[in-house]
């Protein structure tokens, strides 16, 4: 109960003294550096000194049990490598970072095409040709790289179920309401706080950041309690296992993984949400099937995955994408599609922005003042 508040604390102590802007994710802030123009407010969120932080408090997270991912951190950590490259040329770099943020989902997951479209919906949000030329090398190259180093495989296994019966099709729209409900509300939470909570309580925790860390931390624990442990890291051996039919975890096990999650991110702790969302949705649709006892369980577990994945991000097309390139299983094209578009639309009910974009937004606001707070000093 005590390693994982101490290790939120000492996390978040570390990135605000030497590694300031490396907490959370990494993707709001790659997103952010894309869009601001000047060449100082973009080494403020990718830098080698970012990208060095990233990695050694992105394993500490792990270390000490938070719910977080490594793709995240990834993605930030493949802008930075990229925008150094790209320093001396200001034009390019936008594109640079958008490659090496697409490199570094295709890098994380073995999924070239996913981080392609990752970054053309996420990052980019348009299709450029000039950029996702630049896109498209880096993956290329992320993926032969890690190819060397891990061999070809699949994330998440190899699965071959389809939907044959008028009750699959039911548990598409539900599973698909039901994930992008809860999507929608772990990603207004995630934004509320990140945006700062009025009056006098906000104020207290933007004073205190290790102490609410610390709260959090211990928030994180007491989840790992009553779920045996299951919901400490990325959640990838508990996703994988549901799958494959080896993994046994409470009912609730994805619940009690969307609060841990919630309670990693909003604490500040580095790394990502993108793993704990496919894990979270994995025990989503663990819960859903009790409803279908007919309906295959691997198949309502991948459309819990893509459902509530697209409702944390509202990036449908990612969504299915990388699950169908995580498993190989084309047959769920379909409705892992359907299910995902589904999401998007409940998710925008709750959250009209997707959670990248609206933390990113906090971050090209900072970056006004930072001259200003640099001109004062």
């Amino acid at each position: 109960m005590a390693v994982t508040p101490m290790g939120f604390a000492a996390s978040i102590y570390l990135a605000i003294r030497y590694f300031p802007n490396s907490q959370g994710s990494g993707i709001p802030q790659a997103i952010a550096a894309r869009q601001i123009r000047d060449l100082a407010g973009r080494s403020q969120l990718v830098s080698i000194r970012i990208a060095v932080g990233k990695v050694l408090l992105t394993v500490m997270g792990l270390l000490c049990g938070a719910s977080v991912g490594r793709e995240g951190p990834t993605v930030q950590v493949g802008a930075s490598l990229l925008f150094a490259v790209g320093r001396m040329s200001p034009r390019r770099q936008p594109g640079l970072i958008l490659a090496g943020a697409s490199a570094g989902v295709a890098a994380a997951f073995n999924t070239p095409l996913a981080g392609i479209v990752f970054g053309i919906e996420e990052m980019g949000r348009s299709f450029e040709t000039r950029t996702n030329g630049l896109a498209i090398a880096a993956v290329i190259a992320a993926g032969v790289t890690s190819l060397a180093f891990l061999g070809d495989y699949l994330y998440f296994g190899t699965t071959t179920v389809s939907l044959h019966s008028f009750a699959g099709w039911v548990a598409v729209p539900i599973t698909g309401i039901i994930g992008g409900l809860l999507g929608g509300l772990f990603s207004r939470c995630l934004i509320l706080f990140a945006g700062g909570l009025p009056g006098r309580l906000g104020r207290w925790l933007k004073e205190h950041p290790v102490i609410f860390a610390l709260l959090c931390g211990f928030g994180v624990a007491l989840c790992g309690l009553v779920s045996g442990g299951s919901v400490f890291g990325t959640g990838y051996a508990q996703a994988r296992g549901l799958l494959e039919g080896t993994q046994h975890v409470p009912i609730l096990f994805g619940l009690w993984k969307l609060v841990a999650t919630a309670l990693s991110a909003i604490s500040g702790v580095l790394g990502g949400i993108f793993s704990p969302s496919l894990a979270a949705g994995a025990g989503i649709g663990v819960g859903i099937a009790q409803f279908f006892p007919g309906v295959p369980l691997d198949a309502i577990i991948l459309l819990g995955m893509v459902s509530y994945f697209t409702g944390v991000v509202q990036a449908p097309i990612t969504a299915f994408v990388i699950v169908t390139e995580m498993t190989g299983d084309h047959a769920m094209v379909v409705p892992l599609m359907a299910a995902a578009f589904i999401a998007q639309a409940v998710s925008r009910m709750v959250c009209k922005e997707g959670v990248y974009h609206a933390l990113a937004a906090n971050y090209r606001r900072d970056a006004e003042q930072w001259p200003r707070r640099t001109s004062n000093a």
